[in-house]
């Protein structure tokens, strides 16, 4: 049976072990702390992934190799470049696949729905780390190195995700209390839910027609923050939601004293404008349908399951 090898234990991470762990596959999950789900088909094992000797190590026998690693937001420029050195020498000394989780931000502000085909043009650092990072592996790919994809997906919903709207909006609904958004309100903006970034990860590694490109994950149709706040209220039977929009001074404010806020500046632009994801490619050559928006919001809000969602 082959091994498969996931790099990274955060929600992706945990969520793509669980998905291959549960059909059967020898699984593998590496991180600095050697977390991971408790799962009597899943090894956990503590390593660098910035280490490219250890890493080469901990990945022997991989079939394939799946880059879930996040590190620290404000720490992406230094941080990545090590790690994605790394996956690509390990991928090339066993001939795994390496599949990647990325995002959206190497497209920059864009005014229309992003496709896989829209281009890549990033705005800031941490797009530009990330548009790198594919180029490096795309021309590993065409020169015959290594085989690989990468999934892209939204700002995420599911258990444990960490994004805006998860971060100062469920919570603050939940509690009755008002949410200061640093957004437009009423901007569609596409969501992705973390077990579908799972399905979809899984799907590219293992299918060599998604080998070489990018592929979206597969995800509901646009929903605005105060539409999303609407379906929260209603699913969890609290308060109406009370939104407002948080100044620009106070989002700069607060970046003098949190790394991960002053961040956010730079990405502004993405919950400013409408930012909607077209992921038809993947449900088409996949079959793969998005989650329901109920579903994931549930899952978000640490509420239970309801059968039909």
């Amino acid at each position: 049976m082959d091994l498969q090898v996931i790099v990274g234990a955060g929600p992706v991470g945990r969520a793509t072990a669980r998905l291959l762990a549960d059909r059967g596959d020898r699984v593998r999950i590496i991180s600095r702390r050697g977390g991971g789900p408790d799962h009597p088909g899943i090894e956990r094992v503590a390593a660098d992934a910035g280490d490219p000797n250890r890493l080469v190590e901990v990945t022997a026998g991989a079939a394939v190799v799946y880059n879930c690693v996040n590190p620290a937001y404000h720490r992406w420029a230094t941080d990545w470049p090590p790690i994605a050195a790394s996956l690509l020498t390990a991928a090339e000394r066993h001939r795994a696949v390496l599949a990647t989780v990325s995002n959206l931000y190497g497209y920059g502000p864009v005014d229309a729905p992003m496709t896989e085909q829209t281009p890549i043009r990033p705005a800031g650092v941490k797009g530009q780390v990330r548009a790198r990072m594919w180029q490096d592996a795309q021309a590993a790919h065409q020169a015959g190195r290594i085989r690989t994809t990468e999934v892209r997906g939204s700002d995420y919903l599911g258990a444990d995700a960490q994004t805006i709207f998860t971060r100062l909006v469920v919570p603050k609904v939940l509690a009755g209390r008002q949410a200061l958004v640093p957004a437009d309100l009423d901007a569609p903006h596409s969501w992705t839910y973390v077990g579908d970034v799972a399905r979809t990860l899984v799907a590219v590694a293992t299918d060599e027609r998604a080998w070489g490109r990018a592929w979206h994950v597969p995800s509901q149709p646009p929903e605005s923050i105060r539409g999303l706040a609407d379906r929260l209220v209603e699913l969890a039977g609290v308060r109406p939601a009370r939104l407002a929009t948080m100044p620009a001074p106070v989002l700069w404010l607060g970046g003098l004293f949190d790394p991960t806020v002053r961040e956010l500046r730079e990405t502004a632009y993405q919950f400013r404008r409408p930012f909607v994801l077209d992921s038809s490619a993947a449900t088409a050559a996949f079959g793969i349908e998005p989650t329901p928006l109920a579903t994931a919001l549930r899952e978000t809000a640490g509420l239970p399951p309801v059968t039909g969602d």
